[in-house]
Parts: structure tokens; sequence; C-alpha cells
């Protein structure tokens, strides 16, 4: 059974619709990439996941054991939130945040899986370390460490690479490649990255008012659609 399960979905805001007739599933260990012009409706479709907006039509169903509230999502930063001042110990263990209810302190499980996070990333020396002092490319790994306390299975991933020098961008990429590959953590991933989206992606599902594509990363290269999207200027695919 698919993990989500999306049917004749239309998405929009104050009223107006910006994607409509959306069909598509994401099953455990894929790696989703979702790709768009800019107003094509991928952040719409991000909150609506999340269950933060409300589908104008169509249904969303979860499925394989995954509760709408086990995402891991690592959004898009604001400048205000690069300048946070927290620790990065306090910052991952935030992740843990939709299990503790009303307990005010972190179980003993808790603060071991924010341990886990840090050192899978590579940045447990950095714990101590206030978040607004790191690079971005640490800040970046900090916010998927605290996305990887919230879930055992998924991650919901927003522009991860936005912003980030090349290098930084590269070592994103490689450790969601390494989350999904060797760990089976399903990716969804948003990116105006076509290329670089589609060079790790498993599907892709690329959004417009009328829906493009869906379906795999194979399938899309071959694609009018994929064509259109990766061709270099001598009409080279680049992947």
């Amino acid at each position: 059974m698919a993990q989500i399960l999306c049917e004749n979905l239309e998405l929009g805001y104050e009223g107006r619709a910006v994607v409509r007739d959306l069909n598509f599933e994401v099953n455990r260990g894929d790696y989703l990439c979702v790709v768009g012009e800019n107003g094509s409706g991928k952040s719409t479709l991000i909150k609506t996941l999340l269950g933060l907006k409300k589908p104008m039509g169509g249904e969303i169903r979860f499925g394989d054991g995954l509760e709408p509230d086990e995402i891991g999502y690592l959004p898009q930063q604001t400048i205000v939130q690069r300048d946070f001042p927290a620790s990065v110990r306090e910052i991952v263990l935030s992740g843990c945040l939709n299990r503790t209810g009303f307990r005010p302190f972190y179980t003993r499980e808790e603060k071991k899986k924010a341990e886990d996070s840090l050192e899978r990333l590579g940045i447990r020396m950095l714990e101590k370390r206030c978040y607004r002092e790191l690079s971005g490319g640490q800040q970046q790994r900090v916010l998927l460490a605290r996305a990887l306390c919230a879930t055992r299975s998924m991650l919901l991933l927003d522009e991860p690479a936005a912003g980030l020098d090349p290098d930084a961008m590269q070592e994103m990429y490689s450790i969601l490649e390494e989350l999904n590959r060797k760990e089976k953590i399903t990716v969804i991933m948003v990116s105006h990255d076509i290329p670089a989206a589609a060079a790790y992606a498993t599907h892709i599902l690329h959004v417009g008012e009328e829906p493009l594509f869906f379906g795999s990363k194979e399938d899309y290269v071959r694609s009018g659609t994929g064509k259109k999207y990766l061709s270099g200027p001598g009409g080279e695919t680049h992947v």
C-alpha cells in the first residue's frame, strides 16, 4: 500500500486553483522530486500534504503505517530563521515536539534520537554552537537532523539546496541520497533545479495548472516534458 495516495487533487489559494486533476502516489523508499515553474503549485502541494492547507478538491490518503504528523519536514529558510539564537542541540531536539504533547521535558529516548541524528549528519561537534553562527550548509544539516527526529520513514524537503554554495549543495544531495538508498527513508523534495533533482530521483512529479508528468525518472527523461526541461543548448540531456 502507498504511503501517500493523491487522487484528483485540486490545489490553490484565495479561491483560485493552481493545480487541477493531480494524481500520484508515493511508496516506501521512493525518492520523488516535485518540479515546476515558479507559481506552479509546488509549495501549495507541500503545505497540503502536511495538513497546513486543505485541498480545494480530491483526496489525500495515508497508508503503510505513515501518519501525517510523522513526516519530517525541512522548509525553506527565511532570513529571520537563519538568525535564530538557539543552540544546535536545542533545534535538533525540537524535532521531537510532535511526540511530547503537554509533557514539559524530553525523554531519554528522544534525547538519544537527537544525538543519533547529529551523529548521522556529522555535526555532533556543533551541538553546543549557536545556530546563527553556522554556515548555510551547516544550518541545513541541523535542520535535516531536526527533521529526522520527527520521522522514521519520510522526509519532505522544500528547496533544501537553495542558497547553498556548490560544495554545500552537493553535500546536501549526497546526504539525502544516502538516507534514501541505505536507510530506506522515503524522500519528497521540491526543487527548481530540475536537472539536479532528476539526477537523484526515482520518480518525478512535474506540476503546473494542468498536470504535466508523474512517473519514473527514466520515463521523465524520455517524455516530451522531460526533454524540454532537461535539454542543454546543444540538445543533449542533462541528468
